[in-house]
């Protein structure tokens, strides 16, 4: 017969693989509690599911990176308006590379949001931000704004797929 207490460490063991195969790869410390996806099933999503995208580009090294992760994780804002979002995480070589991503160049971490179509909207942005830097957002404060500004354009009609997004596509 084998052993009670080897029975119950196996228990342990089993239960703890479990939980971590579950844990979503794609948070990187971004939040748990977020469901993110990668961007390419994120395009797919924001399309069948007609939603907004929030795309946020970083990098494991960017030292204001790690600074924001943190406190974007524990927001329970982001985390409560992320349902209403495809949520995309991309980290290091995965950053895409057409130009569409970097609308005012390269500097990271960027979050942009994109419609149901998957087009970058231009004009949301930090607005309490550096004009040089319109997609990077220091404090969770801001993001949850821009957050509300997109869900509230879609309130309006105003990011949905058809045509009545295209002049607010423009900057």
């Amino acid at each position: 017969m084998a052993d009670t207490g080897m029975l119950a460490w196996i228990s342990v063991i089993v239960f703890t693989c479990l939980t971590l195969s579950r844990a979503n790869q794609y948070a990187r410390g971004w939040g748990d509690d977020i469901d993110w996806v990668n961007l390419q099933d994120g395009l797919a999503k924001a399309k069948e599911q007609n939603k907004p995208l929030m795309l946020v580009i970083h990098k494991s090294w960017c030292g204001a990176c790690k600074a924001l992760k943190p406190k974007f994780a524990e927001t329970k804002d982001i985390i409560s308006l992320s349902k209403q979002f495809i949520m995309v995480n991309t980290e290091n070589e995965e950053e895409p590379s057409e130009k569409q991503y970097s609308p005012d160049g390269g500097y990271i971490p960027r979050i942009l949001f994109l419609d149901p179509e998957g087009n970058v909207r231009k004009e949301f942005i930090n607005e309490n931000g550096n004009d040089k830097y319109r997609y990077y957002y220091p404090d969770t404060e801001d993001i949850v704004t821009s957050m509300n500004k997109v869900l509230q354009a879609v309130e309006d009609g105003k990011l949905a797929t058809g045509k009545k997004f295209s002049k607010l596509n423009e900057f």
